[in-house]
């Protein structure tokens, strides 16, 4: 599933709807699910950064530190979700063990 693409030189992310929009009216939200679905999802896919197939400028600035960020995510997800678990695992084990 195609997270990030680049169309008629515009710079596009799916949104929660499925439908695409353009990437200068990405919000908080769509970041957080942009994240979500990178970290837990094995068919994320992102359209390579292109700046002469992007037109607008900021279109590109915008485009181009989405996809770093969570290309590196991608990247290091493994670390990060291992990460997370240790820090929650003793919470999780007091609250689980009856008194």
């Amino acid at each position: 599933m195609k997270l990030l693409k680049i169309a008629e030189n515009v710079g596009e992310f799916q949104a929660v709807d499925g439908q695409y929009r353009t990437v200068d009216e990405i919000t908080k939200d769509d970041l957080l699910r942009l994240v979500d679905r990178t970290l837990f999802e094995d068919d994320v896919e992102f359209d390579p950064y292109d700046e002469k197939s992007l037109k607008n400028q900021a279109h590109q600035v915008i485009y181009k530190s989405v996809l770093q960020k969570l290309q590196d995510l991608r990247n290091r997800r493994r670390e990060f979700v291992d990460e997370s678990a240790r820090l929650f695992l003793e919470d999780y084990q007091r609250y689980r063990e009856p008194p």
